[in-house]
């Protein structure tokens, strides 16, 4: 066995002596192999993650040296020796070529937590926090020599928390630096590590020749890794001068309608920002004009409440007969035919929406379950998450031929159609449970307690209320059911992808198993790609776990848009917050990533009425829309929320519109975040806030440097915030103002941006002079700026 390990690492030390070695004519490889997150110690690396049949895989090698694989050999287990660098090459050999992925080494460092009881004596100290979703039985501390202590494994940056003494909720006494929760408290904030921004690689995209890509870097750089598709391109592809690095475009992407050069770098401070170059049959796409709704970085969500949205067939009309519901819970008639009108009536293409992504479609029972107890009422299943089919669509919301339809007239305008996906559970009344009541987990905890919204705690097990069991995916034969029936949802309607309920809540052997699925039976058969978001709340890294190769395209990123929600409705807040919680983001998704960054959504109240002060940061939102009629409150609402559109018009992910929110619909939160869709009747302020997300919208789908292109933060203050994006020779500057006055914002542009004029879109002044960009910028306000 020791020979031939040695014979195989000769013979991958030849095959490195070459030239080049020839890339495959074709592969079963649909999708860019997205780079795998180690863990300190060993990490599991599914190989099927990346081959669909992880039997075609000749071999496996890191950094040159041959990895022993599973028994079934679909998996590897790897520990990054303590003198790699912070980016690895993984490579998977098949067919004689070899596939690249790269492995990040974990950045994770020792942090130490103490509390000091004062002389005082407590029986149980815990730690909750954004490190262990918010669950102190994952986080206690142990007493010693009079104090309370425990250790964090953390990535650098920073970390809300309380500790929890005795069952107490506190903020850390030795610890001065807290913010606002935007839930009417404060929570103490741990520093873990520093970043050092300004000391890493800065990768930018700088010249295109005909069959080369030049790109800028800033820093010293100890490495680079330069990938066409999932080939790591060697020395024959690449030179690299004092300042940039230049590429040669292999010949073999003349042949491909759409394929993507790929780069990284790191130093002794850590790793770069990514690039992404896309190229239409060899060439450097320059024009947006070239994009179709498969380049998924230029999608533009709007989300759809199908009962709440527009009601076009009165005759499917049937809300539940029941005088415990009050009407805001119960059925308003909205339906697929409703949809299908306003697509036709370009309702989305005036909007610049490019992608809809509807709520769940099955069948849901016919009664009244759940229990609200101020105002009293029970609850219908009007918003399609109680399913009792997978695959029969409720009549209350339409038929079978209309759902084809409304997927064959939006694709015919070049949109693409999202269905919300029920994985985690069912009603209690779906036959599957009726028939197998053991395909569910356990209602009762072994201590007797209701394992009932333990979110956190029993988050793979527990069940949203006593009437949903949640399915056992553990098992294979309930994923390979579910899983089917998912797949029979994109094949029979021509799907383009899901939105994806509850996705923490359900194990990584589900979404593997339904994404490999996707991939053989749709994805390479019919040669399209299937897009993938899903919902999770909880930290980056909880969220991060669902996204990447084998698993999920992305998730919605409700971390950000909670630093969104306080930097731009709060008047208090400071934008610093916000982007250091953006930077977070990109470190852990990439600067290219398909995140959903969200106006709002059905489980929030909304923002607008956050923003004009009408609903207050300090109350149960939920409470509220029940016991009272909310409004927009002061009109600076609408300017607030006119900035948070741009906000996620313009930084790297997938902007997402929740229905309503491109006018300004207030609203506390469910039900009264999910009041009927308005289309006529608008207001002034409304029909303004309309068009300018509009304009935003068609001014992201316009622009490459919007779509594709480099992260330049510029300054984040307490009142002010700038950030340029660029595509090559094209560029974009965003400024926002949140203060109560007008400022004249003042940015030292770099060097690299090679900004000469700047077109602005909103009519602020600006100018040039020796310090580099001034603008001014009227309270409550944004501008941006173009060059092309």
């Amino acid at each position: 066995m020791r020979n031939i390990w040695m014979i195989l690492s000769l013979l991958f030390l030849f095959g490195c002596t070459t030239k080049h070695t020839p890339f495959p004519k074709s592969s079963t490889i649909t999708r860019l192999n997205s780079p795998v997150q180690l863990n300190p110690g060993q990490t599991e690396i599914f190989l099927s993650d990346f081959f669909p049949d992880a039997s075609i895989i000749d071999s496996v090698f890191i950094e040159g040296k041959p990895v022993r694989r599973s028994p079934d050999n679909a998996r590897i287990s790897y520990s990054a020796p303590r003198d790699s660098g912070p980016l690895i090459e993984m490579q998977l050999w098949s067919g004689g070529s070899p596939y690249s992925v790269l492995l990040k080494r974990s950045g994770k460092q020792t942090i130490n937590i103490e509390f000091d009881p004062q002389d005082k004596l407590y029986e149980q100290v815990q730690l909750a926090g954004e490190f262990n979703g918010w669950t102190p039985g994952k986080t206690p501390l142990e007493y010693k020599d009079g104090r309370w202590e425990t250790a964090l494994l953390l990535n650098p940056g920073k970390y809300q928390y309380q500790f929890v003494i005795d069952g107490q909720w506190s903020l850390d006494p030795a610890n001065p630096d807290s913010m606002d929760n935007n839930a009417g408290g404060y929570n103490s904030v741990l520093t873990a590590g520093k970043e050092n921004y300004g000391f890493k690689p800065f990768l930018f995209t700088d010249e295109i020749e005909i069959d080369e890509v030049e790109i800028g870097f800033i820093n010293e750089v100890d490495e680079f890794f330069v990938f066409w598709q999932n080939f790591r391109l060697d020395d024959s592809f690449i030179e690299i001068d004092d300042d940039d690095i230049e590429i040669s475009i292999p010949a073999e992407a003349r042949d491909m309608q759409r394929s993507f050069i790929r780069v990284w770098a790191y130093n002794s401070y850590g790793v770069s920002n990514d690039i992404l170059v896309p190229l239409s049959y060899g060439r450097v796409i320059e024009s947006s004009d070239s994009l179709n709704v498969q380049d998924h970085q230029a999608l533009i969500l709007y989300n759809i409440f199908v009962d709440r949205f527009y009601n076009d067939d009165v005759t499917n009309d049937a809300p539940v007969d029941d005088p415990g519901i009050l009407p805001r819970a119960n059925y308003h008639g909205g339906d697929i035919r409703g949809i299908l009108k306003k697509v036709k009536e370009a309702y989305f293409d005036s909007l610049g929406v490019n992608t809809i992504w509807i709520s769940p479609l099955v069948l849901n029972p016919e009664g009244a379950y759940g229990l609200w107890t101020e105002p009293r009422s029970k609850f219908s299943g009007y918003h399609g998450y109680w399913p009792v089919s997978f695959t029969q669509i409720d009549p209350r919301f339409g038929t079978s031929d209309e759902l084809h339809e409304l997927v064959q007239v939006a694709h015919q305008k070049n949109m693409n159609v999202l269905l919300d996906f029920v994985a985690n559970h069912v009603h209690e009344l779906h036959p599957v449970y009726q028939q197998h009541p053991d395909w569910a987990t356990d209602l009762y905890l072994p201590d007797g307690s209701l394992n009932t919204e333990r979110w956190d705690e029993y988050r793979l097990t527990t069940w949203f209320d006593v009437f949903l069991p949640t399915l056992d995916l553990e098992r294979p034969e309930v994923t390979g059911m579910l899983s089917d029936s998912a797949v029979w949802w994109i094949r029979e309607y021509h799907l383009d992808g899901f939105r994806h309920d509850a996705t923490k809540h359900i194990p990584e052997f589900f979404w593997r198993t339904l994404t490999r699925k996707l991939r053989e039976q749709v994805e390479i058969p019919e040669n399209r790609l299937v897009y993938q978001i899903g919902e999770t709340y909880g930290s980056p890294e909880l969220i991060s776990g669902y996204v990447g190769s084998g698993m999920l395209d992305g998730q919605f990123d409700f971390n950000v848009y909670d630093a969104a929600l306080g930097a731009f409705a709060r008047p208090d807040d400071s934008f610093e917050s916000l982007h250091g919680r953006l930077l977070e983001s990109l470190s852990y998704y990439g600067n290219h990533n398909l995140m959903g960054y969200i106006t709002g959504n059905q489980d929030r109240g909304r923002f607008i009425s956050y923003a004009g002060g009408d609903l207050g940061f300090d109350e149960d939102a939920k409470l509220a829309g029940w016991t009272r009629e909310i409004g927009v409150g002061d009109e600076v609402g609408y300017k607030k929320l006119q900035s948070l559109i741009a906000f996620n018009m313009t930084i790297p992910g997938v902007p997402v519109i929740y229905y309503g929110d491109e006018f300004g619909m207030p609203g506390g939160n469910d039900p009264d975040s999910r009041r009927m869709m308005k289309f006529t009747g608008l207001a002034e302020k409304e029909l303004e806030t309309r068009e300018i997300t509009s304009y935003l919208a068609k001014l992201r789908r316009d622009n490459l440097a919007l779509i594709y292109g480099d992260f330049v933060p510029l300054v984040s203050g307490e009142k002010h915030y700038a950030f340029a994006r660029k595509y090559f020779d094209q560029a974009v500057i965003v400024v926002f103002n949140k203060s109560l006055k007008p400022l004249e914002i003042k940015l030292a542009l770099p060097d690299f941006l090679e900004i000469e004029e700047l077109n602005s879109h909103f009519g602020h002044p600006h100018s040039f002079n020796d310090s580099g960009l001034s603008i001014n910028l009227p309270p409550n306000s944004f501008e941006i700026l173009t060059n092309k």
